[in-house]
């Protein structure tokens, strides 16, 4: 067969590996081919995780890594890993805070938070997932 199989959706894949501290934690670790979740809080993402930078919003530097740990957490509640009523918020506000913290000015990270605050909830919804397209189609 000629064709490939791939996903759409995604536009960046982390390089080398990225560490971060959260207030999110599980009852038990959560371990997939590219995110880590453990009890205590520390999620790691590995390389070769793909995501689609700031959704709804132009990717600049003080987002991105902001947006890289929302879907990886998000992807965690897609997966039905992690319970997104439960921490849907916190992933939200962790977003939030990132940003702020890589120089994003308070209106526009207040903006982003409030956009995936009342519109993000589909985006955690386990029945979501990313299509598998294929090219060329078969006929």
């Amino acid at each position: 067969m000629k064709s490939i199989f791939y996903r759409d959706g995604y536009k960046y894949t982390l390089s080398s590996p990225f560490v971060v501290q959260t207030e999110i934690r599980p009852a038990e670790a959560i371990d997939t081919d590219f995110v880590s979740l453990l009890p205590d809080g520390l999620l790691k993402i590995r390389p070769g995780y793909a995501w689609d930078g700031a959704t709804s919003a132009i990717d600049t530097p003080d987002v991105m890594r902001g947006a890289l740990v929302h879907d990886a957490l998000y992807q965690l509640m897609r997966g039905d890993w992690l319970d997104r009523f439960r921490w849907r918020d916190a992933a939200d506000k962790l977003l939030r805070t990132l940003c702020l913290e890589d120089g994003m000015p308070h209106f526009r990270a207040e903006y982003i938070y409030q956009g995936v605050h009342l519109l993000g909830d589909p985006a955690a919804d386990p029945k979501i997932e990313h299509p598998i397209l294929q090219a060329p189609r078969d006929e």
